[in-house]
This record gives C-alpha cells, structure tokens and sequence, in this order.
C-alpha cells in the first residue's frame, strides 16, 4: 500500500462509524423509483415477532446465510462472533446479491439469512412471497480499486480517473450486471459521468461508451476480481469504498455524483439517469443502501434472527465500521411491515416510511 494515496478517503466514519438517520435524511423519497422495473408498492406483513431468541430452533445448531461478496470481510467477523456467542456453526455462501436473491426464489433454496448490497432486491423481490419483512442496515460508494503495481498507479486520481482507465495499456473490469449490483451500478457511473450535474460533466459522451466498452466483464462478483488485481491480470477494478478497509487494495474517492453514495433527493434524482439492461431486468440508478431480511424458507428462522439482531445492534455495526461501511444507526424497517419485524430486531431499529430519498 502506498504511504501517500492518490486522494484521501472523502468520507470519514463519524464516532463508532454510524450514520445517523439525520445525516440521512434526504435518502428518502429518492429511491423510490430506482429499482427494477415493475415495483411492488405494497408489502405484506406476517408473524415472527417473537423475542424469545430460542424458541424456534427447531434443535437446530447451524445457520445459513446467502449474502453479497462485499458483505464477506464483515460476515465473516460477525460468524467468528456469532459463533461463540451463541454455539452454533454458520455456513456463509457469498455470491452476487441478484444471485443470492434468486437462490431463495428462483431455485427454492433455504437461508436464515440473506444479506444484500441493493436493498431493493428484497423490497421488490423477496417479500412479500418470500419473506415479512427486511431491515436496510448499511450505506457504501463505489471506487476504482488498484495496487502499487497498477499500470498509471502513480498518476491516477479523483480528477483522471476516465483518462487513465481509457488508456490502450491499461485494463480494468467490473462484475457482472446479471448477478451482482456492484456489475450494473459500475456501469452506472461510467454513464453519470457523461451526464450534466450542477451545470458540469465529467467527460462526453463518446468517452463514457468507450469505457463500458472497454470493461471487462468477468463471471461473477466483485470479489473474484481482487485475484486478478493482486496477480496484474487487471490494472484497476470496480468496486465498494469498503474494500479499501478490508482487502489491502489501494482505491480512488470518485466523485459524488458518479459513486452513487449521497442519500439526498437532488443527488438521487441524478442517479436515477442511470439505467442498466441486465438478465432481464432493467436497473435504475439509485443511493447505496444495504439490505438484510430472514427469507421464509428459513429452518432456523429464530437463529436468523438473533443474526439480524447482532449484525444490527452496537457490535454489528462496529463491525461494519471496521470493514469499512457506514451503519446505518439505527437500522431502519418499512413501517407498513412494522408487525412482522421481531422484537429483538425492532428494539435496534426505526420503522420509517421512507429513509431519505428511499422509498421503502
């Protein structure tokens, strides 16, 4: 890792890394809108309010948790915790959060818990026919992940960043769309930069198709492209802020307007220009906000739900803040599905209509 990096973190981790719902107020109504086509407005409620944290075990002493790759360095700590707290073996499966999604209702497989980087994959996907209800617990920004041996590693910054990836000697890459929203929302800001915000662009439009045209598009998740970084298959690779914390990469601060991470509605409005094409389903630009629910295929639906509760209350989001997120503080859940969120869970989080610009 360099001493001195291209730029400087923009966004420092307030006190125990949490984001307050003041800091994010403007998330709200802005989401609304930016999701798949074909929203569901309505969300059913159910039962599982139960606060009893074993009841419902079913004798059960395992716990299955489908979640996005970027989720991993952070689950992985909350599984070592969540172990020896609670004396039970997690079996994590990180995929793609379009790919874990679809596991629980395309391909009718059990999870207690399913995390994933776009919320509005469970608003609009799982529940209610899969699920009461879900909590958005974290926020993140997109970035352009390099090494010390990067083609242009010394050159490339907050204000070069295009003309340095479309460079003939340099290579980069981002997920894929169909699987994985780090894939489309890459795709994304490669074309809000070609769109005008504030009276200003970054670059034109000829630029922002060469660069969509020129990145690769592995198989898979964000993650599998850390190998290809480390071993100069790849120069640079899209990914979240948070891997700067966590994967001993070196990354760029983009701008605002581009990394999808301001939760105000003049930004989301902004975002939602963006759209991406993928396995079917149109995606529109939005705020990142991560999302988690207990699926109703669950076995150990009670253990999903201590999970939730320890992944949402003071010692999950410290986590987060390690692994560089922001938790969201308190976690927040869809007041029309208030009844079916568990009381161990709702004593560490807010039942809001909407959260900023995001419509819930």
């Amino acid at each position: 890792m360099r001493e001195q990096r291209t730029a400087t973190r923009r966004r420092v981790l307030e006190a125990a890394g949490t984001v307050g719902l003041a800091s994010v107020a403007g998330l709200a109504g802005c989401l609304g809108g930016a999701a798949p086509q074909g929203e569901t407005e309505s969300l059913a409620s159910g039962a599982g309010t139960g606060s009893d944290s074993t009841s419902g075990r079913g004798g059960r002493d395992s716990l299955t948790v489908f979640h996005a790759g970027s989720l991993s360095p952070p689950f992985s700590a909350v599984e070592d915790a969540f172990e020896a707290e609670r004396g039970v073996a997690v079996d994590r499966e990180p995929k793609g959060s379009v790919g874990s999604t679809k596991k629980v209702t395309e391909q009718g497989r059990s999870a207690d818990v399913l995390g994933v980087s776009d919320y509005r994959l469970l608003r609009d996907v799982l529940v209610p026919e899969f699920g009461d209800w879900y909590a958005i617990f974290a926020t993140n920004a997109l970035t352009i992940a390099y090494t010390d041996d990067s083609t242009g590693a010394d050159e490339i910054g907050p204000d070069n960043w295009w003309e340095v990836l479309a460079r003939d000697d340099v290579t980069f890459a981002h997920s894929d769309p169909a699987v994985d929203p780090n894939g489309y929302r890459s795709v994304m800001a490669m074309q809000l930069g070609a769109v005008e915000f504030r009276g200003e662009r970054l670059f034109d439009e000829s630029t922002s198709k060469a660069l969509r045209e020129k990145a690769l598009v592995p198989t898979g998740t964000e993650t599998e492209l850390f190998g290809q970084l480390r071993s100069g298959k790849l120069d640079y690779a899209w990914q979240y802020q948070s891997a700067e914390a966590s994967r001993d990469v070196n990354t760029v601060d983009l701008q605002p307007a581009v990394d999808l991470s301001e939760a105000s509605a003049e930004y989301a409005d902004h975002y939602a220009n963006a759209a991406v094409e993928a396995g079917g389903t149109t995606y529109t630009g939005a705020p990142i906000a991560y999302g988690v629910a207990v699926p109703g295929t669950a076995e150990a639906p009670d253990l999903g739900r201590e999970w939730v509760e320890f992944l949402v209350s003071e010692p999950g989001r410290e986590i987060l803040a390690e692994n560089g997120f922001s938790p969201v503080a308190p976690a927040v859940v869809p007041s029309s599905v208030e009844g079916a969120v568990p009381e161990n869970v709702l004593a560490h989080a807010e039942a809001r209509e909407t959260l900023g610009p995001l419509r819930l």
